[in-house]
């Protein structure tokens, strides 16, 4: 289907009226020579957007930020839902655009680029990270620009809060950064160093994951009879005192509440990063 022409944006992007409804039509060089109510041929769109409530704000990205920063981040996107298999929120096109051109004026401004989080994104995230790194090489061979593995991680946790059934950046960032805190309450409290490649390291983010999302949703907790639990009061008192500091701590500044049992499973995983 052709569409016409009814507003240009840049090389790549037009508004195009549909039934009486604006749509966003991209594709490599559509509005090259072109004019308002100039049609369209089919076989130039890539893509066609329908954004009810944030159409204002795509336009106004696609003729203000620059066209190669727009085709990078759309080749991100895309790369991503190929690999994750799923679509992702049209949000995403807004989201991600935005930061990633912001991002990389302040790089060749010369700043740094930190993300205390980086570690805790390259476990919980590990797909979606990936997809960071592939952006950053693509970002690279595109732009001579070398971005950081910390910028790689600020693009992972965009693609994730764009998956259809994911938590919003909000909670997915105070979720992180809580983890990111317990962790480094428990090396305080141990006098101990976390080996972030460790396996050890790995299991006990995921749980820490898999306990906030269960408690949040009232969900029950993996059962312990009390012997055990006393058990592991008593043999491992050091590493217990730990956990219920970071429990008070966890309550204390997120309103989040970890049951004895919960707390106990952290005590086993904290052990074992201990021995190693």
């Amino acid at each position: 289907m052709a569409f016409r022409i009814h507003k240009i944006l840049n090389n790549n992007a037009v508004v195009v009226l549909d039934e009486g409804k604006e749509k966003i039509v991209m594709g490599p060089g559509i509005a090259f020579q072109k004019r308002k109510n100039d049609l369209i041929p089919p076989g130039r769109i890539e893509k066609i957007f329908v954004m009810e409530e944030e159409n204002e704000k795509f336009q106004q990205l696609l003729r203000t930020l620059p066209e190669e920063h727009i085709d990078i981040a759309e080749e991100i996107i895309s790369y991503a839902e190929g690999k994750l298999q799923a679509p992702l929120s049209d949000h995403i096109h807004i989201a991600l655009t935005d930061h990633l051109s912001f991002a990389i004026e302040r790089l060749k401004q010369g700043y740094r680029i930190q993300n205390k989080l980086l570690n805790e994104i390259k476990v919980l995230y590990k797909a979606e990270y990936e997809i960071g790194l592939w952006a950053k090489q693509l970002i690279k061979e595109r732009l001579g620009i070398e971005i950081p593995d910390d910028e790689a991680a600020h693009i992972a946790l965009h693609i994730h809060t764009a998956k259809l059934d994911a938590a919003s950046m909000n909670k997915t960032m105070r979720e992180t950064t809580l983890i990111h805190e317990l962790v480094d309450l428990i090396q305080t409290e141990l006098g101990i160093l976390i080996d972030k490649e460790s396996i050890s390291y790995q299991r006990l983010l995921t749980h820490l994951r898999f306990a906030l999302s269960r408690i949040e949703n009232g969900e029950p907790i993996h059962s312990m009879d009390e012997e055990m639990l006393a058990l592991i009061q008593t043999k491992y008192a050091k590493e217990w005192a730990c956990t219920q500091k970071a429990a008070t701590y966890a309550e204390k500044e997120y309103g989040i509440r970890f049951p004895e049992e919960e707390l106990a499973y952290i005590v086993l995983h904290i052990q074992r990063l201990r021995k190693r």
